[in-house]
């Protein structure tokens, strides 16, 4: 037996000096800071309370609505969305006025509670009249009450954010330049919502072309709009994947493309600023966290 007096010939572990220890601390909190400045800027998912355009008589039923029993609450609720199909098939004097009306109540009903009757709006089958109202022809007025409503029923719960499905080919095709600003942003809103809520909605709303109009979106100075929007693409491009290769070549050309105009825009790169950098930071750390996937970096390698 060994005696254990005598000196040991092997090596001490090697131990990293005081400096790198705390240097690696000082990284890994700062990307744990990071993560969770970034949680808090980008909400997976918004209720719409005060709409993007001023609306007075918001106020008029809120005490009213968030004074009501669940069961009373739903039943008002079942009831504006059969007033809205009557209003939809109603064909006489002041019909359009009629359905805008009808709407206006559905959405108070969705914004103005603690917790919005969203179950009971798509058991009275709400998403295929909000669909309806919102096909392009009708007045802004419409389609921002339309989008309005689809907006509060993807922040519900995760089947009820997939009850709108049906809806998402016109919410993209609304962030175009034929509508309105406000209407487009309302829409935003919407699809930065069913974004929100995982890769699988993710990837429709990509396979449906949401990317590009989105981007584009940001390009003019419009405040509230470009901000919409940026929250709506950060909602989109949460998760990388191995098989979304291609997105993420489209992700760094819309970014150089806003870095790009915005440099152009003297006037309007200040104010723009703030929105780039906050983009940036959640495009930056969701690609990090892809990059260092083994699989990408071997991807990467054979390129």
């Amino acid at each position: 037996m060994a005696d254990e007096s005598l000196p040991s010939h092997r090596r001490d572990p090697i131990k990293s000096s005081v400096g790198n220890v705390a240097a690696h601390r000082r990284r890994q909190y700062a990307v744990t800071v990071g993560k969770e400045r970034r949680g808090a800027l980008v909400r997976a998912k918004r209720l719409c309370r005060d709409g993007v355009v001023d609306d007075n008589d918001i106020s008029l039923v809120k005490d009213m609505v968030t004074s009501e029993e669940d069961a009373a609450l739903d039943a008002l609720t079942s009831r504006a969305v059969e007033d809205l199909k009557s209003a939809i098939l109603y064909q006489g004097k002041g019909a359009m006025q009629k359905k805008v009306e009808a709407l206006r109540e559905l959405r108070r009903l969705l914004s103005n509670s603690e917790l919005p009757p969203v179950e009971a709006a798509l058991k009275a089958g709400a998403v295929p009249a909000l669909v309806q109202c919102l096909s392009f022809g009708p007045p802004d007025e419409q389609l921002l009450e339309a989008a309005w409503c689809l907006t509060n029923i993807a922040a519900g719960e995760p089947e009820q954010t997939k009850a709108l499905l049906p809806a998402l080919p016109l919410l993209i095709a609304h962030l175009g330049e034929k509508s309105s600003m406000p209407v487009a942003e309302q829409c935003a809103w919407a699809l930065g919502n069913v974004a929100g809520e995982g890769e699988e909605l993710r990837n429709i709303l990509l396979a449906q072309g949401a990317l590009p109009p989105l981007a584009r979106m940001m390009l003019p100075n419009k405040g509230s709009t470009v901000r919409t929007a940026a929250w709506a693409l950060s909602n989109l491009i949460k998760l990388f994947s191995v098989n979304s290769l291609h997105n993420l070549v489209c992700y760094v050309l819309v970014v150089s493309d806003i870095i790009v105009h915005n440099s152009q825009e003297s006037e309007h790169a200040q104010n723009c600023s703030p929105v780039n950098s906050f983009i940036l930071e959640v495009w930056l750390f969701d690609a990090i966290d892809f990059l260092k996937m083994s699989s990408v970096q071997v991807f990467i390698v054979n390129l």
